[in-house]
């Protein structure tokens, strides 16, 4: 039978989302705050990132160094990020450690220090985060070809810039914490063993009395340029090419999903087939869907050489324009069978799922259990996936390319 999933929304805003996996003697948690990097001031990229650094160095009664250790006696291992529209943080923990381990991020959302002491060493910490994006060229191109897809502020690294990171102060992260760490828009998602009732009053005494703040609305820049090279002396040239898809909660998306799977998951799929064995044309190839609130593309990467950097982009984008052409019916059984498999381990991990319900809970505004999914997958059908395919066909193309030398882009791409 299916597992419940229980959902309780606070009067301020923030939604407790769990679903119970009894069979784990573990839990985990994803608590998403509405300070992304879409908020970052213009004048200041990376603040988002600077300040959910600087929010786990002391919250409540706990200094850097107790917050730390607090939670290795819990045995929790924890972790946080900066995505477009939230900072998160998350952990997993035996199940007796849960709730303790949520008493601690919710100083840490709430209470937190932001050590004016410790600011250089959380700068520094965020300095070396851009520019290990630098040395990694892929991640650059990357980066490039997301501010490319989705423009100002949409596109924008988490990482930040140098320019404005070195530019913080301390009255800029604590501006930034106040403006930007609400429970409007806030979601709490947990995973695993635990006791629903004793969970959501927990969760009330920490958060229901969390004072609600209005957000301001985003300014929406779309990006003018289209094609784009970095140049780098390198012996290889990084390929990244976007176009526009659905977005994770339209009604097609999981046949966007799995047009984009025949395309990319597998060594059977025909990146992989087409581009790298029957070509021998790059060391690395794929593609996959990504999905802002409410709108979609495709991401697709090719790392390859110098010398066959021209024949791998034009191999790439011809397999990109097939796919308008429709998939056929072993290509899907392949696929159904693979998703299948990543749905199973899914179930077996409570970091997997936290995070998974959390997702859907922001997207869709309500969780799909385990088995709706698998349904879907099993219902996928060809006749609808070359129909969604031939009303949505590959086009509007991105093209970002880091390397020694540029690129022609084919004749008829547009």
């Amino acid at each position: 039978m299916s597992q419940p999933i229980y959902t309780h929304q606070f009067d301020n805003g923030l939604v407790l989302i769990a679903e119970p996996m009894d069979w784990l003697e573990s839990a985990a948690f994803s608590l998403l705050v509405p300070a992304g990097c879409c908020r970052d001031p213009r004048d200041r990229l990376g603040m988002a990132n600077l300040t959910c650094e600087m929010a786990q160095r002391g919250s409540g009664s706990r200094d850097s160094r107790q917050f730390v250790s607090d939670l290795e006696m819990l045995g929790a291992d924890t972790s946080a990020s900066v995505l477009i529209a939230h900072c998160s943080f998350g952990g997993a923990m035996p199940a007796e450690s849960l709730l303790e381990t949520l008493a601690i991020y919710a100083d840490v959302v709430r209470r937190p220090h932001l050590p004016g002491d410790q600011l250089d060493d959380a700068r520094q910490s965020c300095i070396q985060e851009i520019r290990s994006i630098e040395d990694d060229l892929a991640q650059k191109a990357f980066q490039e070809l997301r501010r490319l897809r989705y423009g100002d502020p949409l596109g924008r690294s988490a990482a930040g810039t140098l320019a404005g990171v070195e530019a913080a102060s301390e009255a800029d992260v604590r501006k930034y914490f106040d403006a930007t760490f609400h429970p409007s828009g806030a979601i709490l998602s947990v995973a695993g063993k635990f006791a629903w009732p004793e969970l959501r009053d927990h969760a009330a005494a920490l958060f229901a009395d969390w004072v609600v703040r209005p957000l301001p609305e985003l300014d929406d820049v779309p990006a003018v340029e289209r094609f784009r090279h970095l140049p780098q002396a390198s012996s290889q040239t990084h390929i990244a090419i976007a176009y526009p898809s659905v977005p994770y909660s339209h009604p097609d998306y999981y046949e966007a999903r799995a047009a984009i799977g025949v395309l990319s998951d597998g060594m059977s799929s025909r990146l992989f087939t087409e581009v790298r064995e029957n070509r021998g044309l790059c060391y690395a190839v794929q593609a996959s869907c990504h999905s802002l609130r409410d709108r979609g593309s495709v991401f697709c990467y090719a790392g390859t050489t110098t010398e066959r950097a021209q024949e791998t982009l034009e191999v790439v984008l011809a397999e990109l324009l097939r796919l308008a052409d429709g998939i056929a019916p072993d290509e899907l059984d392949r696929l159904k069978a693979k998703l299948k498999s990543s749905l199973i381990m899914q179930q077996e991990s409570s970091p997997s799922r936290s995070n998974a319900i959390a997702a859907d809970w922001y997207h869709l505004g309500r969780v799909q259990t385990v088995d709706e999914v698998r349904a879907i997958i099993d219902g996928l059908r060809c006749d609808r996936i070359n129909l969604y395919l031939a009303s949505h066909p590959p086009r509007d193309f991105r093209i970002v390319t880091v390397g020694e030398q540029s690129l022609e882009i084919p004749v008829g791409i547009s």
